[in-house]
């Protein structure tokens, strides 16, 4: 026998206030920027070796290997530590955060005194100091950071990077001082001297 009863609407949409959108679209952006992250743990451990021995590769006793933090995770999350597809997503996500973020709020006007280079991602300084930045941004305005982590990541991370990233003689001191004449060129960084080098 058929059900000739007339069905029922579907339930209410959920409806978002206006005024909630911002902090939704910080915490969206938060939790991709967290997924991104997790790939990238992922991915370097799914292409590290695995160990089948009783002994760790370096010798150390089981009980010391342990206790190490390397089998917790990645041995490093500095930006510069990463390689191939790991460097190409995370700068990615940096990316995202330094456009989308970072710079509509904190760019303030370029100039000589302040420079700044639209190709930052080619300077590793500007990379490292950024990355930085925005892995504090990360711990400081998470909720268990507390009501004064967003203060603490001002203090002490942002205002640090800002004045070295944008400093007269910074890593952008032969790019951009003015919007209206882009201009962008990497530094030469002095060569390690070679001692003890027999011919």
């Amino acid at each position: 026998m058929a059900d000739t009863s007339p069905t029922s609407p579907g339930p209410e949409p959920y409806r978002v206030p206006d005024a909630d959108l911002d902090d939704l679209a910080s915490t969206l952006a938060k939790t991709m920027a967290e997924v991104r992250q997790h790939g990238v743990i992922l991915d370097r451990l799914g292409s590290e070796p695995e160990f089948t021995g009783s002994q760790p590769p370096d010798g150390a006793p089981e009980a010391e290997a342990a206790d190490g933090k390397k089998a917790d995770g990645p041995a490093s999350v500095f930006i510069l530590a990463l390689g191939g597809e790991a460097y190409a997503v995370e700068l990615a996500a940096l990316s995202n955060w330094v456009n989308y973020l970072f710079l509509p709020v904190y760019g303030r006007e370029i100039s000589t005194i302040r420079p700044w280079c639209a190709h930052w991602h080619e300077h590793p300084e500007a990379v490292a100091r950024l990355h930085a930045l925005w892995l504090a941004w990360q711990q400081f305005t998470d909720t268990e950071a507390g009501l004064s982590g967003p203060s603490t990541w001002h203090r002490d991370h942002l205002d640090q990077t800002l004045a070295h990233l944008r400093a007269p003689d910074g890593p952008f001191a032969a790019c951009t001082t003015s919007a209206a004449r882009p201009n962008h060129r990497v530094l030469a960084t002095p060569a390690p001297e070679q001692s003890g080098v027999a011919a």
